[in-house]
């Protein structure tokens, strides 16, 4: 009788899981689908589940008629850019929060506040500050908005983490004569290395996919891929096929990056959760 309950549990864990895998894959299938569809069975009804050809005209006008390459590299510079440069601010600002309580329970609350503050409700204030410092529709003026609204998210959840880290092995170190900051990178920051690459990857995946603020302060030197979507949307007809490929394209490198970095995805978001 036992047995059986197990076997009725397993089966509807299986169940449960096949039922989650089919709402996840089901609209990267049909994305797929679309993305190698002649533009005469994009929206047939019913539906047209296998092409009747492979079009890959519209990889090719994504990438070359609609900027989808230029896209993917501004995308990639930005992301990059942003996430590296949160990480040497964020990274410091959470040993220091979590380590030395720098700044009390208000500059916590603080950060908190800003993980929670609404983009809309700093446009206006941002689109003036970046048209006055003549960095409007640059890199620069990305990376750095990205890197604002990464640092804190990254100062939060790394906090819980430097607070797990035992003291005593900073302790040793400094009594054999190594400085506060050879500690902290040396025996901190490889200790915390699997929730550093988590949280790197999360950062690398906001700014990878913002739209709001890639929309306010860019224009043509800068396009990044979310930026260019709407594009093919305006008019009387919509480049589905178009749309999907660059959407193909644009989820690639994060997808890449998911998978060189799994490993240290569970063990980095939950290290620190349980004392």
């Amino acid at each position: 009788m036992k047995r059986q309950g197990l076997k009725l549990s397993d089966f509807l864990c299986g169940l449960a899981l096949a039922v989650a895998l089919f709402i996840f894959l089901a609209p990267v299938a049909w994305m797929l689908i679309t993305a190698i569809k002649p533009p005469g069975e994009w929206l047939n009804s019913p539906p047209i589940f296998i092409p009747s050809e492979l079009h890959w005209a519209n990889f090719t006008d994504a990438l070359f008629k609609w900027g989808g390459l230029k896209g993917l590299s501004d995308s990639l510079i930005v992301a990059s850019l942003s996430t590296v440069l949160s990480l040497l601010l964020g990274v410091p600002a959470a040993y220091a929060i979590g380590r030395y309580r720098t700044g009390g329970d208000n500059l916590s609350f603080m950060v908190l506040s800003i993980l929670f503050m609404p983009p809309v409700a700093v446009a206006i204030p941002m689109y003036l500050f970046w048209s006055a410092l003549g960095l409007l529709d640059s890199y620069t003026a990305l990376i750095l908005q990205y890197t604002v609204f990464n640092i804190p998210f990254i100062s939060w959840v790394l906090r819980s983490f430097f607070e797990e880290i035992p003291r005593d092995m900073e302790e040793s170190a400094l009594v054999n004569g190594a400085t506060r900051w050879r500690a902290f990178w040396e025996i901190c920051v490889p200790l915390a290395r699997p929730a550093i690459l988590a949280v790197a990857m999360l950062a690398f995946i906001f700014s990878w996919n913002e739209f709001f603020f890639a929309v306010i302060l860019t224009r043509a030197d800068v396009t990044t891929l979310p930026f260019i979507l709407p594009v093919l949307m305006e008019g009387h007809d919509v480049l589905w096929g178009d749309i999907a490929a660059i959407a193909m394209l644009g989820a690639l490198p994060v997808v890449a990056l998911a998978f060189a970095l799994q490993k240290y995805l569970v063990r980095g978001l939950s290290f620190g959760t349980l004392r």
